[in-house]
């Protein structure tokens, strides 16, 4: 199955998330219009242009762990400051999913709290059963498939991608294609993960990858923390977090990542000219797709803003930025149907065999449960 269909469906096409009269798109305004910190929906607070007013004289939109170079978000923050004239604040960039629940909890009620977060699924789901997230339907929230969204509209999905390995050609002479390969001698201190699994959302999906390859299932991660666990003891897994800066100093040659990740760095090496030829392969033994949710903390010190924020991300001009740094957004088909796809983004995309399936909630949960409890243990074998 093509690389560009990641189980999306149609959407309609009338949101541009420009100051649109009230009433446009069937978005016809309450009789009395809610605050935004209890509004559900763009037409709770009295339609489009009151969202879009109030979010303005918010005047900021406080996020945390949104890297610039991660799905584009540089670009998307540029152009949300832009278009609306809010100041996006990030706290702590190169943060994790886990740092960005911890921050809903501890910040909670004070202004400096993240107003939105980014997480991996498992991530999301924890989040909305601790009751740290808002209900809030974007424009499009009824064209977002079921398996990828809250029903209760606490967090969607907004793009995703495929786990692959990224490999320095200029360190490795061989560069690994499948995770049978990562076994071999020849990679000794060389692969590494993004992070730690029990923080961190890429880095728990590359186990969850490893797993799949290595005879395990949605319902069962264990193979996949039996097989790092193999690597670390023969030498070839390091426990080092693998970062464009990482990869630039040859600390970590190969980098189990996202897809939309190593291709980004593979750029930005050719944009600098840096010493590096990096390649990206998604392995066929342990192919792995999955999606990133986005919500709106339910304390948000900007509600407006935060709400605003998440309709620009499903916007067209929202999801084609995501594109633009090979992440797949969730309203990829639709949009190449309605005519709003840059076409020739998603021609850049790399191919991908077969079609995608996803664990559910409950099997997510389980194997986030089985990684926090066994990973350090394993590892430290």
């Amino acid at each position: 199955m093509p690389a560009s269909r990641l189980r999306t469906v149609s959407v309609a096409a009338c949101l541009a998330l420009a100051a649109a009269p009230l009433g446009a798109c069937g978005d016809k305004p309450p009789a009395t219009p809610r605050a935004p910190a209890v509004a559900t929906s763009a037409a709770d607070t009295g339609g489009m242009a009151a969202l879009i007013a109030a979010a303005k004289k918010e005047g900021s939109l406080n996020t945390i762990a949104l890297p610039s170079d991660w799905a584009n978000y540089g670009a998307l923050i540029e152009g949300f400051e832009k278009k609306y004239g809010i100041k996006v604040a990030v706290e702590n960039p190169e943060g994790t999913s886990q740092d960005e629940i911890n921050a809903l909890k501890e910040h909670r009620g004070a202004g400096l709290a993240p107003d939105v977060i980014d997480v991996g699924g498992s991530f999301a789901q924890s989040a909305a059963r601790q009751g740290l997230i808002a209900p809030y339907e974007v424009a499009d929230y009824d064209e977002i498939p079921e398996e990828q969204k809250d029903p209760r509209a606490r967090w969607y999905n907004n793009y995703g991608g495929y786990i692959s390995i990224g490999c320095d050609a200029k360190r490795v002479k061989t560069c690994p294609s499948t995770f049978a390969d990562l076994r071999k001698p020849e990679y000794k201190g060389k692969v590494a993960l993004n992070g730690d699994p029990t923080k961190s959302g890429s880095a728990f999906a590359g186990v969850y990858a490893a797993a799949l390859a290595n005879g395990g299932s949605f319902d069962n991660i264990q193979p996949g923390i039996d097989f790092f666990a193999e690597l670390r003891k023969n030498g070839n897994f390091i426990p080092v977090e693998s970062s464009v800066a990482t990869i630039a100093k040859g600390q970590t040659p190969i980098s189990i990542d996202w897809d939309f990740l190593n291709l980004g760095y593979a750029d930005e090496f050719r944009r600098k000219g840096a010493d590096v030829d990096w390649r990206t392969a998604i392995p066929f033994d342990g192919s792995f797709a999955q999606y990133y949710a986005n919500g709106v903390n339910k304390d948000a010190p900007h509600p407006a803003a935060a709400r605003l924020w998440q309709e620009y991300l499903f916007s067209p001009e929202g999801q084609n930025l995501r594109l633009g740094a090979y992440a797949r957004p969730v309203l990829m088909d639709a949009m190449r149907k309605n005519g709003t796809l840059d076409k020739a983004a998603a021609e850049k995309l790399p191919t991908v065999e077969g079609t995608p399936t996803f664990p559910t909630e409950a099997q997510t949960e389980n194997a986030r449960r089985a990684v926090n409890r066994g990973w350090d243990k394993a590892l430290s074998g």
